[in-house]
């Protein structure tokens, strides 16, 4: 069982490598034979992530939760999906999947999910909890240069 575990991580590593290169179809390739070998949660969000690069969000959506079923602690499915409602326009869909994301166990960066809320409120017209987000971005990860812009052009357009 070790060994299978080795060798479906040495796969997900080059999944991830071609992945990063911008080979998605190869990518994709290699993450489904690591999850045949070894199917593991994290192996399942980033071939989401590969998917979504393709367009394909619903699938995408659908491999995230196959992640959450293999591990619900684990954050980045759950913040996946509410970024792929997001791009889909499904913003009130979004909400509880991000806020799922921002209480997991085992997640980081812990403030993309907060950056994503805020992005869901924003569209929405809300404007003051996408600021009340943006705060919690930022005590998170004071140097994220995104969503210091954000607030400074909702606090503009609010001017």
């Amino acid at each position: 069982m070790e060994d299978l575990r080795k060798d479906a991580q040495e796969l997900f590593n080059k999944a991830y490598a071609y992945h990063m290169m911008g080979d998605i179809k190869k990518a994709i390739e290699l993450y489904e034979q690591s999850i045949e070998m070894y199917p593991t949660a994290i192996a399942y969000t980033f071939l989401g992530w590969a998917y979504s690069m393709l367009g394909d969000y619903e699938k995408a959506i659908e491999l995230c939760k196959q992640a959450i079923e293999l591990d619900p602690d684990l954050g980045n499915p759950y913040n996946d999906i509410g970024s792929y409602l997001i791009a889909l326009g499904r913003y009130e869909e979004a909400i509880p999947w991000l806020k799922r994301a921002i209480t997991a166990r085992n997640y980081e960066p812990r403030h993309y999910p907060h950056m994503n809320l805020a992005r869901v409120y924003l569209a929405m017209g809300k404007f003051k909890d996408a600021l009340d987000e943006l705060e919690n971005v930022i005590r998170l990860a004071p140097d994220y240069k995104p969503a210091h812009l954000l607030k400074h052009q909702i606090l503009a357009m609010l001017n």
